[in-house]
């Protein structure tokens, strides 16, 4: 019981990470245009995210899918910024007649991207276990409990923030997302990929 504890406790952590903000800024862009009557759609597009990071992990874990960690390093805060520009041009207009399926399958891409910047740590922290699915089962319980508590704040702010405060929807969503992309920007530029 104590390894369940601890591989869900990862996970919560590898999401909750101050020095790993990035996954917070990704569930913030990610969220940020809906409202709580929105939530088994959120749900699924966070469900859909741990499924592309557990399906990399996955790959890593049994060394079928190698990547450079400089070019995942990369391409994760360019996940990030293209979720926040996309909310800044549409506004955070999500409209229910819109193909929900490009949608999905752009959480679950992006899933496996972030996945693929953690595989390295998880392989050294799980490469030995005797379970492996076992526990990236429970790690990526951890990651959908730390989600869902992200997703709830922001959703909670942007009600607090559009309900009392009288924000708009649009302006809550151009703010939080604007507020991302001014700190994803710096993150891509200490990036030394090329």
């Amino acid at each position: 019981m104590s390894e369940f504890f601890f591989n869900v406790k990862y996970g919560l952590n590898h999401v909750l990470d101050i020095n790993g903000y990035d996954h917070v800024l990704f569930l913030m862009v990610l969220s940020v245009p809906y409202l709580f009557k929105d939530w088994k759609r959120v749900l699924v597009l966070v469900s859909l995210f741990t499924l592309g990071h557990t399906l990399s992990l996955v790959l890593a874990a049994y060394n079928i899918v190698s990547v450079n960690g400089a070019l995942v390093e990369f391409l994760i805060p360019i996940t990030i910024l293209i979720g926040a520009v996309y909310n800044v041009y549409t506004g955070g207009d999500n409209n229910k007649s819109k193909s929900v399926s490009v949608l999905f399958f752009t959480a679950l891409f992006f899933g496996i991207i972030h996945g693929l910047g953690f595989a390295r740590e998880f392989t050294m922290v799980f490469g030995d276990a005797e379970n492996k699915p076992l526990a990236l089962l429970e790690f990526a319980l951890g990651i959908e409990l730390a989600q869902v508590i992200i997703v709830f704040i922001v959703m909670f702010l942007g009600f607090l923030l559009q309900t009392i405060f009288r924000f708009s929807k649009r302006d809550w969503v151009m703010v939080l997302s604007s507020i991302v992309i001014g700190l994803v920007i710096p993150i891509l530029i200490e990036n030394n990929i090329f």
